[in-house]
């Protein structure tokens, strides 16, 4: 018979529902039930794509016998990470404080009253790897509930006291937020560089695609060989590694290994959507012909796999099929030989499909040669070869997708739905695609009309045509962000009113007088603490994306209201920017584009929409950072983004040409008219 879970909309809690677990969502009656009964609560946190959270569930979870451990001593609670982000970040920085490390499933003990004592991660059912088995470790807590209370108390105490520390995030500091701290930044980055693989650190390899984004931005500014370096080793080598799926697009999560070989498989919306960006703006920057192929086989995965009918991003897809990680996507070499036929030999070859395989006596794809490289060193012709390649790829991907796919995780999230409308923004500014625009606009549209409350605030996440929770402080920051970012390609009056209405509500709602930005709303349900969210972690911090979001909101609509509460907000996170610059890659963003001059393009279409569809997509693929543009095709646009943004007010196709107004700190040069002279313009701007 199934639990409560059974009403969950949450995909990850719905997998719990035959569990003879007698699971409850976080909610007042837990609470309650656990003050009535006078038991600890067991609090598991993970997610619908992770892989030990699927081992431990039917280990131990599926278990009569730890079920009957669990349902007489504990009040049991299960949480997916991914709705309940406030309780994740709490409880994991209870878990590294009591383990030294964190990660998921999250096995958390806490008092009625929410406060912790014990903790830890992924326990097996009986003892192994290591690891006291889960039935050792409720018998132990309930006998010491029972027996040493008032010591777990005293623990807990000092426990939750601390942990109310941590969650207030590191201190400012007095510290000019100036030039060298990118400079630090950048010399720590390339120092913990991997010279031969890319990427930071060893095993596990995960791809910091928010660290790249500020080297290559840095780049921009002022070139190195060591920057550029490290950004396109490590673009080069994932996109020829595992960790990218070479026939149907998109990231895995992370690499088990240092050469991103071996992924840990599940695929999630916030790592391709930071991915594809970063991929996006080095195509923009050098036209390497692979970063555009990764660009279009990564949005278009998003495309065909993670979006609903209403234009909305889902979250992930799982690591496991089948109940196997990664079976999905590994390989035999029979198999291959029985779809390719006599082109087998060749691609096997080059995609290291061997009889021995690579990973559990299968293969997963790889080039540990580049394509180039292999057509060079045969004296065959590339484009041939490519063709040919391209060819096979798609008879393995018709093969592969008849087997059973990995489960599909199909909420909606607000703040990862926001990363993405950024990532089209860039693949259409990249590749001038339409269909990543449109992409971008009918995803902005879905929020604005499906994620919003009767009063207007943002609601955290959606599935099945219902939305849920109330949303953070990462759903408006990203969101902000990403409309300013679509609104530099696509410009909506409409849009741009609704981006002010977010930034209202975030300060309304989430700002902390001393500085920043807590991660929950004032009227938000009262946690144990209230966690200020400083630090990125595999995605940017709430307060960095603010920073970013507001500035270019600033320099939209030329409101010092807006630039000084993103200058506060990096203020607040100069703790983290001085100390961890490895942990503050997206609010060094946001400082480098703000010690910039404020550049500012308003391309203004005439009489000859040709001439303004030519040179739209030649000036959006620019890259500058500190540049913000407006394209307005007509006057009827142009004139509905006036009163919101200065940049645009009286701003008229001269002579009824297409017409360029350049300006740096809203200061214009004289205006640049007709279809040759913004060529010429846009020629030495690239040459910069």
């Amino acid at each position: 018979m199934p639990n409560r879970l059974a009403k969950a909309s949450s995909p990850y809690l719905l997998q719990h529902k035959d569990n003879p677990v007698d699971w409850y969502e976080w909610s007042d009656e837990a609470l309650a039930r656990a003050k009535a009964q006078d038991k600890p609560i067991f609090l598991s946190i993970g997610y619908s794509a992770c892989h030990w959270c699927h081992v431990m569930e039917h280990e131990s979870f599926e278990n009569e016998r730890i079920a009957a451990i669990l349902n007489e001593n504990f009040v049991s609670i299960k949480v997916d990470r991914e709705e309940r982000p406030d309780l994740d970040q709490i409880y994991m920085q209870a878990v590294q404080m009591l383990t030294g490390s964190g990660g998921w499933p999250m096995s958390m003990f806490l008092l009625p009253n929410g406060e912790p004592f014990f903790g830890g991660t992924y326990w097996p059912a009986e003892t192994k790897f290591g690891r006291p088995g889960f039935a050792q470790v409720l018998t132990t807590v309930a006998d010491a509930w029972k027996n040493k209370r008032e010591q777990l108390k005293e623990q807990s105490a000092k426990i939750t006291e601390h942990l109310q520390e941590l969650c207030r995030g590191p201190e400012a500091k007095e510290v000019a937020l100036s030039k060298t701290l990118l400079n630090h930044a950048s010399q720590w980055l390339a120092e913990n560089f991997d010279p031969k693989h890319g990427g930071f650190g060893s095993a596990p390899k995960f791809p910091h695609a928010i660290d790249l984004s500020l080297l290559l931005e840095l780049n921009v500014d002022e070139p190195s060989d060591v920057r550029k370096k490290v950004v396109t080793l490590t673009l080069d080598k994932m996109a020829a590694g595992g960790i990218y799926d070479h026939l149907g697009g998109g990231f895995a999560r992370y690499s088990v290994d240092a050469r991103w070989l071996v992924p840990h498989f599940e695929k999630m919306l916030y790592d391709n959507s930071l991915l594809a960006s970063i991929y996006a703006d080095a195509f923009r920057m050098w036209g390497t012909a692979t970063y555009a192929q990764v660009v279009r086989e990564t949005l278009d995965y998003v495309l065909t796999q993670m979006t609903d009918a209403t234009g909305a991003f889902f979250s992930s897809e799982d690591a496991d099929s089948e109940g196997e990680e990664g079976k999905f996507y590994v390989w035999t070499l029979k198999e291959v030989e029985e779809v390719l036929g006599d082109r087998a030999a060749e691609f096997c070859e080059i995609y290291n499909v061997t009889s021995a395989g690579n990973f559990e006596g299968h293969t997963i794809l790889n080039l540990p040669t580049s394509i180039a490289e292999y057509a060079k060193g045969r004296g065959i012709n590339e484009g041939d070869l490519q063709k040919r390649l391209s060819e096979s790829r798609s008879k393995l991907f018709e093969r592969r997708a008849k087997r059973v796919r990995p489960g599909l995780d199909d909420k909606v999230i607000v703040s990862w739905n926001a990363l993405m409308i950024s990532a089209m923004v860039k693949g259409y500014r990249a590749l001038g695609d339409e269909r990543y625009l449109q992409a971008a606009v009918k995803n902005a549209e879905f929020m604005r009309t499906g994620m919003r409350r009767d009063d207007g605030r943002l609601y955290h996440s959606w599935r099945h045509g219902k939305a849920n929770f109330a949303a953070y402080l990462d759903d408006y920051s990203y969101l902000i962000d990403a409309l300013t970012e679509l609104l530099q390609v696509h410009a909506d009056a409409e849009l741009l009113k609704w981006v002010v209405e977010l930034a209202k509500d975030m300060q309304k709602h989430f700002e902390d007088p001393a500085g920043g930005y807590f991660y929950t709303a004032a009227d938000h349900e009262q946690l144990i603490a209230r966690n200020k969210d400083m630090a990125d972690s595999s995605v940017p911090s709430g307060n960095a994306m603010a920073a970013s979001g507001l500035l270019t909101l600033g320099r939209l609509t030329d409101q010092t209201e807006w630039l000084d509460a993103s200058q506060r907000t990096l203020q607040a996170c100069s703790g983290v920017v001085a100390s961890t610059p490895q942990a503050a890659g997206q609010s060094l963003r946001a400082l480098h584009r703000g010690l910039l001059p404020s550049r500012q393009w308003a391309l203004i279409g005439g009489d000859d929409p040709a001439a303004f569809d030519v040179l739209r997509p030649a000036l959006l693929q620019i890259l500058q950072p500190q540049t913000v543009t407006v394209v307005c095709r007509d006057e009827a646009v142009r004139a509905a983004m006036e009163p919101l943004c200065p940049l645009v007010e009286g701003r008229k196709a001269v002579d009824g040409q297409v017409t360029l107004y350049a300006c740096t700190d809203f200061v214009c040069q004289a205006p640049i008219v007709g279809l040759e002279a913004i060529r010429q313009f846009i020629s030495t701007e690239n040459n910069r």
